[in-house]
Formats: structure tokens, C-alpha cells, sequence
């Protein structure tokens, strides 16, 4: 028999620490039932005690999804512990994860905390988590820059206490791939009680390692639980990417010798859905879900793909959720026929109500652009969920003006509070002037830092869908608008942002 790899999926937690990539409730919602398609065994649904919208979206996601254990980060204090046990209450499985910091640099500097301080810290939050949650796993942050013996010695109580899982993460990304799978299996050969708990592994990618680490982990450490995000989201360079470990492990089972449970075909939909919602685009080059990762524009490769694909297509695009007959839609298909289009995409709406809002707007795309991809109906939605919530600022109309040697002009007619207003301003092109004439009116003070603009389907009548970074007071937002004028979406996206700096939800920052 095989043994089974765990796939921990930490998208709305870690991912979430990407600058900008907050999400609200219902979009993480969006996203967790995705992960229950692409049969995730674990889903870490955020960091309950960080916030009461981070609550509410752990508790959302406890009580909806059935075949994922969900799982909420907690500190290695009462509070934190209490609180993700009380957002988990709904779960038919649930995960309390707890860590606190183990590395000399991280105890002293950050911790102020001497090591004995630490492993009476970690055995009593263990102990506490274990008495209202089966399920602990326990991480020690910077584990892979600790020192071997007083590691050994936390690892060895925390199992003792009751953890299930053991997490060593490299926190920083400074691991090197053998170095670090060693190092896991020190620590399994020293740790008596090691056998007792899962081992698992979470990586960030500051040198662009994550995935080779994990893999490293599991094959020469013995980890049987690999930590990750979709997309490899995550703060600075990342975390380790699912779609990367989940097609290494299937692609070289002759090497790894694994099973999991992942319907690998729900990856891409994940992948965009992800990406569409956080305003993360994912670069074309981009391994098993970028644009051009099946794509072979060398005419020896496509000599030899022609003749037979495994020349240089180790796995096909199909597995992962690609296809090359796509239904499209249009403005002649039928309320059904859109219903059932988001039930392949893993799209479930609230009510039948929101399903006629979502078809309307549809209706409205299609007498726009002849087709409607997959991506567009994405795109639709994503922008529908958003403008469900309660939200300050939302678009209602726009023109401009542009030529030759003249300064663009732009009008944007958009809502306050429900309260239509109008902003009138020149830029140095339409958009500049588009979102200048917002900012005439609101005047945020808000500093833009990113904006992009991304093509969602091919073809010059393609939507367009605009992100938009901004920072005001230390705040970093993401927003994000889709429409066949990339003006509009932009104004959308404006907005979206905004919207977001208004949220005054404070989140506690955590590592892993």
C-alpha cells in the first residue's frame, strides 16, 4: 500500500497575507467550497481570534463545508485557542492549529521570551486546544532556524500533550531543498514519540524553493502533510503552490510512491477563481496553471506534440482542468443553461434570487460580446458577490472624451451611501482622468501603488479586468473590475478598492 499525502490548503489564511489579498466572508466562502471540489483535506479558513470578520468567515466556512477538515489558527495563548474553537463549533471536522515562535532570533528579538518560557508555553496551549478540539496541530514558527536539541525537546511535549500534526515550517524561506528535508528527519529520529503525531511541512519561496523544500520534506523527511496556497499566494515571494506539489506528486509517482485525494481537474478553476478574487494575476509562464504552460510555440515541439504529446507534455492539460472543447456561451443560451454552467464552475449561489440578479447581468455582458467564456462568468460573479455587500461606494455610469493632442476628460457618475454623485476631471488619458474624477469627489488620500490590467479570454473583445492596489495609513487594498471597456473596469476596480480602505477591521498579523 501507498501511503497518503495531506493536503493543507492555507489560501484563506496565509494567501490571505499577500498585501491587498484580503477577502471578504462570502468570497472566501466562494473559495472554500471550491476547495471541497478539489477535494482538499484540509482548509485552513483563516485566524479566528485576528478579527471578527475573520471569525465570521471561519465560522461560515465550518458550518457549510462537509467533506474538508477546517482548520483555524490560533497563538499559543487561551484567547486565540478559545476563540478558533468557538468559530469551529459548526465543523463535522474540525483542526485547532496553534504555533508559537522556537528559533534563538525569534524567542529573544520578537517573543521576549526565554526558551523554558517557550516549551511551558507550547505544552500548556496544546494541552488547553486538546481539551476542546480532537484534532491539534502545532506549529514552531522559524522551526527550521531552531536549534536541533531544544526543538526536539518541544516536539517531544507538544506529542506528549496531545498534537497531531506537527508542522515545521520554514518560516523565512531559507531552507535549501536536501538541507531541509535532513532536518526533518533529525527530527523524526530523535523526537521519541515521533511516531505518534503527522509530520508536515509549510515553505515560503524567498529563494524560489518552496516546492522543491516540501518535496525534500516528504521524500527524505518523511512529512505526510504538505502546507500550501493556490496560485502559491501568499506574502512576499509566496508560499509553496498546490497545483505544483499535487502534479509533481502525480506526475513522479514512480519517485514519491503517494496517493491523495485531489481531484486535480478542479485545479484551474481554482487557480482563476483565486486569482479573479484577489486581483493576484497569475503570470503566463506560471507551471501547470499559467496561460502558456501547455503552449509550444518551437516548431521541433510542436513537430513532436503533433506526432505524440509525451514528447514534451509530461502531463496533460485536460488533468488539470484545461479543455479544449469548451461550451460557450451566448446571448441566446437560457437561464438553465447558465445555471448549470456555474455548477460546473463550482459557483453555488446564496438563493435563486441572486442566481436571476447573476443571470441579468449575463444577459447584459452577452449583448455586449458575442461570447462568454468561462472566465468572463468568473469574472461576473466574482464582481456580483462583491457588489452584494454592504459597501459605500458603487458604479453607476462613465464617459470620456480622448484625442489627438487634446487632454482626456472623464465624468464618472457613481453612489455614496446610495447617494448618486458626479466627478468631473482631465488626465493624462482616460483612465488617469476616469479615476481622478473619482478621487475629485472622495478625496482618500489613498496612494496608488499597482495597476494592472488583465485580458480574461482572448480576442480584442475580450473583458478586461483591471487591479488596482492602493495604500493609505499603512493599509494595502486590492481591487479589482472586469468589463469590456478598460476604462470602466478600471473605474471599477477604483472603487472596489476604496470600498475596501473603508473596511475598519483590524487583523492581527501571523506567520507559519
Amino acid at each position: 500500500m501507498t501511503d497518503k499525502l495531506i493536503i493543507f490548503d492555507t489560501t484563506l489564511r496565509d494567501g490571505e497575507q499577500s498585501p491587498g489579498a484580503s477577502m471578504t466572508r462570502d468570497e472566501k466562502l466562494r473559495i472554500a467550497r471550491q476547495l471541497e471540489r478539489l477535494k482538499v483535506d484540509v482548509i485552513e479558513a483563516g485566524f479566528a481570534a485576528s478579527s471578527n470578520g475573520d471569525f465570521e468567515a471561519v465560522q461560515g466556512i465550518a458550518n457549510v463545508i462537509k467533506d474538508s477538515t477546517i482548520c483555524s489558527l490560533s497563538r499559543a495563548n487561551d484567547r486565540d485557542i478559545s476563540r478558533a474553537a468557538e468559530a469551529l463549533k459548526g465543523a463535522n471536522s474540525a483542526r485547532i492549529h496553534t504555533f508559537i515562535a522556537t528559533s534563538p532570533l525569534h524567542m529573544e528579538k520578537k517573543l521576549r521570551m526565554s526558551p523554558e518560557q517557550v516549551l511551558e508555553q507550547a505544552k500548556q496551549s496544546v494541552r488547553f486546544a486538546r481539551n476542546l478540539v480532537g484534532d491539534i496541530e502545532f506549529s514552531a514558527e522559524d522551526g527550521y532556524r531552531s536549534e536541533m536539541d531544544f526543538l526536539c525537546r518541544v516536539v517531544e511535549a507538544v506529542i506528549a500533550e496531545g498534537a497531531t500534526t506537527i508542522n515545521i515550517p520554514d518560516t523565512v524561506g531559507y531552507a535549501i531543498p536536501e538541507l531541509y528535508g535532513n532536518f526533518i528527519k533529525t527530527l523524526r529520529e530523535r523526537v521519541p514519540n515521533s511516531d505518534k503525531a503527522i509530520w508536515s511541512v509549510h515553505c515560503h519561496n524567498d529563494l524560489g524553493m518552496a516546492v522543491a523544500n516540501s518535496l525534500a520534506g516528504v521524500k527524505i523527511g518523511g512529512a505526510r502533510q504538505v502546507e500550501c496556497t493556490i496560485n502559491g499566494l501568499g506574502e512576499r515571494a509566496g508560499n509553496c503552490s498546490l497545483e505544483e506539489v499535487v502534479m509533481a506528486i502525480k506526475t513522479r509517482r514512480d519517485y514519491f510512491d503517494l496517493s491523495m485525494n485531489i481531484d486535480a481537474k478542479q485545479i484551474l478553476a481554482a487557480s482563476r477563481m483565486v486569482s479573479q478574487t484577489t486581483g493576484f494575476v497569475v503570470q503566463p509562464n506560471k507551471a501547470v496553471v499559467g496561460a502558456n504552460a501547455f503552449a509550444h510555440a518551437s516548431g521541433i515541439h510542436q513537430d513532436g506534440v503533433l506526432k505524440a504529446r509525451d514528447t514534451y507534455e509530461i502531463m496533460r492539460a485536460e488533468d488539470v482542468g484545461w479543455s479544449a472543447n469548451k461550451i460557450v456561451l451566448g446571448k441566446l443560451s437560457g437561464r438553465n443553461a447558465f445555471k448549470q454552467r456555474l455548477e460546473d464552475l463550482g459557483v453555488q449561489m446564496e438563493s435563486e434570487a441572486d442566481i436571476n440578479t447573476a443571470f441579468a447581468k449575463f444577459k447584459e455582458l452577452a449583448d455586449r460580446k458575442s461570447e462568454i467564456f468561462d472566465e468572463d462568468i468568473l469574472a461576473l460573479v466574482s464582481e456580483e458577490a462583491v457588489g452584494n455587500a454592504s459597501e459605500q461606494f458603487a458604479f453607476v455610469s462613465l464617459s470620456q472624451h480622448s484625442e489627438t493632442g487634446e487632454r482626456p476628460h472623464a465624468s464618472v457618475v457613481f453612489t455614496v451611501a446610495g447617494k448618486e454623485v458626479k466627478g468631473d476631471a482631465e488626465g493624462n488619458g482616460p483612465v488617469d482622468a476616469s479615476l481622478k474624477a473619482i478621487e475629485s469627489h472622495v478625496k482618500s488620500g489613498a496612494e496608488m501603488v499597482l495597476y494592472s490590467v488583465n485580458a480574461i479570454s482572448g480576442s480584442t473583445e475580450s473583458q478586461g479586468e483591471v487591479t488596482v492596489r492602493l495604500q493609505n495609513s499603512g493599509r494595502v487594498v486590492n481591487g479589482v473590475g472586469s468589463d469590456p471597456d478598460i476604462v470602466v473596469a478600471s473605474a471599477k476596480a477604483y472603487l472596489s478598492a476604496l470600498n475596501k480602505l473603508q473596511s475598519k477591521s483590524e487583523r492581527v498579523a501571523a506567520q507559519g
